[in-house]
């Protein structure tokens, strides 16, 4: 049901990002990622989008979870959630210029950083989740007129990347929830 995936690549301290020459987050820092292929699974979609954005091979990928998103002006989505690690001495040098954007090391705490408007704003508060925490998580972002409001984090089952009928039933709560929600407005 989700239709898109996005990494966060790390090296030692850094994260490699892309600052977004196209909608959605145009202008801003963001992990790589894309939609997935039909018949395609979440970290195989993972890993093709990575070759393509990077040319990146190696390197020890997580599934952390789902970013998934409702707002005033559109349905629930989101997208598949990894983390890829790479050795702190692996030979990337950045920026690089690519179709989707360019690419650049950023330190972890200026991604981080409070007064960091240049980043994606879900990144700053579901990133150090994804770092720090062995388990999955929903992180599910609540947007009014294009702006983050709110951001509720749950424990999933790691399963939701592999099974689809944990997923299926997983992604039919979340609609159910948000449906509910309307309902009460």
């Amino acid at each position: 049901m989700l239709k898109y995936n996005i990494c966060f690549i790390k090296r030692g301290a850094e994260i490699l990002l892309l600052n977004r020459e196209r909608s959605s987050w145009m202008g801003c820092w963001n992990g790589i990622g894309g939609k997935l292929d039909p018949e395609e699974t979440p970290r195989d979609s993972m890993i093709r989008e990575m070759e393509e954005e990077t040319g990146i091979g190696s390197y020890s990928l997580k599934f952390k979870g789902l970013v998934t998103w409702t707002g005033d002006d559109f349905d629930f989505g989101g997208m598949y959630a990894y983390v890829a690690e790479v050795p702190e001495n692996f030979e990337y040098a950045t920026p690089v210029r690519t179709d989707e954007g360019i690419l650049d090391w950023k330190k972890i705490n200026w991604i981080l950083h409070a007064d960091n408007v240049g980043i994606v704003p879900n990144i700053p508060i579901t990133l150090p989740y994804m770092l720090n925490e062995q388990e999955c998580f929903n992180h599910h972002c609540m947007y009014e007129k294009g702006k983050l409001l709110d951001i509720y984090h749950e424990r999933i089952s790691p399963d939701i990347e592999t099974d689809e009928v944990s997923r299926e039933i997983f992604f039919q709560s979340c609609i159910a929830k948000q449906q509910a929600s309307i309902c009460r407005l």
